[in-house]
């Protein structure tokens, strides 16, 4: 009791003197029991593991979207990366050669394939309209009295016919960065370049020109003016061998047809006359050369006699001066040898007598037996 006492004295006094007792200290509340039951228990173990499986889930998800960036680029193809529509690198580092290739996800980065390999096109003006199925059984459609403009495509010429052309062109890209970026639709740009080719080259040649007499000089126009309008638009590519038709109005269809027979026979006609001329020039040529030849050879022939001759007079010229009647004498005797050699009976009559020679005696009868 002395302790309480003592700690009592030391406890603050107020005014009056009576000591201060301290307020009680609040009691903190009491945490209540949680009472965990087994379907408590379960949800918790289901949102777990639904959490796992979300996690699983997400990482699958990320997995898969940087997975799907993995490209391969074929051979013959090239392909440029757009990060955001803007390409990736400089020059032609832009350009991704055949292989694998990663990139991110569309929209991020997008791919634009460039194929290397040749490419065609074909006009869409200038020729008649046809159905798939019609071009793929080689058929034209029929056609009326005159040509239909609201279906019908044609070109005029230069002096103002009416041609029907369709051309294939075939093209390879030499610049895949302008072919790709410069343009929306390259192909396009090709494909108008090219009808503007048909339409410039028919209007400077005439029908005859480009249906029979200079069919390849008017497929050249074409194509050089597509490498022209190529060159000038900057389109990256390069011609390869194309293909070019030209038909006449098809409601003229048969008045042309015989002026081509006509001309196809025209040209027979020409080509069998200039055959035969060749011919005949041909073997008078051969004998003119055989004419020379043998005068040639004749010429040759006299000379080298005259020559011979010539030589024989002059190497007997100095033995006839030695002794003019020795020699006579032995000309005489050579050419009486050359006379008398096929002589069957020879006789002479002297030295001063003039010789006569029998030549080729009658035989004589056999004598006949006695008649009995």
């Amino acid at each position: 009791m002395s302790d309480t006492h003592d700690h009592s004295s030391l406890a603050p006094t107020g005014s009056s003197g009576s000591p201060i007792r301290p307020l009680p200290q609040p009691t903190p509340p009491r945490e209540p029991e949680v009472t965990e039951d087994a379907g408590t228990q379960a949800l918790s173990d289901a949102l777990r593991s639904s959490f796992v499986i979300v996690k699983i889930i997400m990482v699958i998800l990320v997995a898969i979207f940087f997975g799907s960036g993995v490209f391969t680029v074929p051979s013959q193809e090239q392909a440029i990366k757009l990060r955001f529509g803007k390409p990736v690198g400089t020059g032609n580092a832009m350009l991704l050669d055949p292989g694998l290739h990663w990139s991110f996800p569309y929209p991020i980065d997008e791919i634009v394939r460039i194929p290397t390999g040749q490419k065609s096109v074909r006009s869409t003006v200038g020729w008649f309209a046809i159905t798939p199925e019609q071009e793929a059984a080689k058929e034209e459609p029929a056609s009326g009295p005159s040509i239909n403009p609201a279906a019908d495509g044609y070109t005029i010429t230069a002096d103002a016919n009416i041609i029907h052309v369709r051309t294939t062109l075939n093209y390879r890209i030499t610049d895949p960065l302008k072919y790709a970026l410069n343009f929306v639709s390259a192909s396009n740009m090709v494909q108008n370049a090219l009808n503007n080719a048909i339409v410039h080259a028919s209007s400077r040649t005439k029908v005859d020109d480009a249906l029979r007499l200079d069919r390849l000089g008017f497929q050249e126009k074409i194509l050089n003016r597509v490498k022209e309008l190529a060159a000038l638009q900057g389109l990256g590519i390069e011609l390869a061998p194309s293909t070019v038709e030209i038909l006449p109005p098809r409601y003229l269809k048969e008045p042309f047809e015989q002026v081509n027979s006509a001309d196809s026979e025209r040209r027979q006609a020409v080509d069998k006359a200039v055959g035969e001329a060749s011919r005949i020039e041909s073997n008078s040529k051969a004998e003119a050369a055989s004419i020379l030849n043998a005068g040639q050879i004749a010429s040759t022939r006299l000379i080298s006699n005259v020559r011979a001759e010539a030589n024989y007079f002059l190497d007997q010229l100095p033995r006839y001066n030695a002794n003019p009647s020795l020699f006579m004498a032995r000309l005489q005797v050579d050419a009486l040898h050359k006379v008398l050699t096929n002589a069957a009976d020879k006789e002479f009559n002297g030295t001063d007598r003039p010789i006569r020679t029998l030549l080729s005696r009658e035989p004589q009868r056999p004598p006949q037996a006695p008649v009995q």
